[in-house]
């Protein structure tokens, strides 16, 4: 989901502007009922942008960092996606990144909750995928380096910005109501993007590439 959503700006009852800077998710619902528009407003250009509430907020404001994050998260599952994968491991990120986009528009709707079915179904299915792919995962006995085989070096960076989205959700649950089960969901998906990065790696015949403290 784009940065913004300051291109939803009401005015006598119907939304003007492009829909460059909305959630991603949102994009798609607004698009299937919309004729073309132009790609900029300038309305940002100051440096404040909208909610869908037609609240503006700055473009550092908590709730456009954490679901701009999300957004960077989903660019990078798509950038994993471009790999050579296994099927099954392609139409699960497919269905992670069709989930982050319903997170992505409930982030930025102040009080929205539409994906709390969706995440809810979500937080289940990661869990299954981390116990399926761990049971095929040799015991972890040290810390592991994000390196070794490209696919899993993806992963690695697509769980450190997993990671960066739930930091931030978190500032932003303690600001404002929000789902919290969505703070679970990215909790587990940076475990899942772990398990899944140890597994290209042995899939790849390359293991775990472990840290090797000063001296060892």
């Amino acid at each position: 989901m784009p940065e913004s959503a300051e291109n939803g700006t009401r005015r006598g009852g119907s939304v003007e502007g492009p829909m460059a800077e909305r959630p991603a998710g949102v994009v798609a619902t607004a698009l299937s009922s919309r004729p073309s528009m132009p790609i900029y407003t300038k309305t940002g250009d100051g440096g404040d942008t909208g909610l869908f509430d037609n609240r503006r907020v700055r473009k550092h404001d908590p709730r456009i960092e954490c679901y701009g994050t999300v957004d960077e998260l989903n660019s990078f599952l798509g950038l994993l996606r471009a790999e050579a994968l296994p099927p099954d491991l392609d139409l699960a990120l497919r269905e992670v990144q069709e989930t982050l986009f319903e997170i992505g528009a409930d982030l930025a709707t102040p009080g929205g909750r539409n994906s709390a079915p969706r995440v809810e179904r979500g937080i289940v299915q990661l869990e299954g995928w981390i116990d399926a792919a761990q049971a095929k995962l040799p015991a972890l006995s040290t810390f592991v380096l994000p390196a070794g085989h490209r696919e899993s070096a993806l992963l690695h960076v697509c769980r450190t910005v997993c990671r960066r989205a739930e930091r931030g959700f978190w500032l932003l649950h303690d600001r404002e109501a929000v789902l919290d089960r969505i703070g679970v969901y990215l909790n587990r998906l940076s475990d899942l993007l772990f398990v899944w990065a140890r597994a290209a790696n042995h899939r790849h015949g390359k293991g775990d590439v472990a840290w090797r403290p000063a001296g060892g």
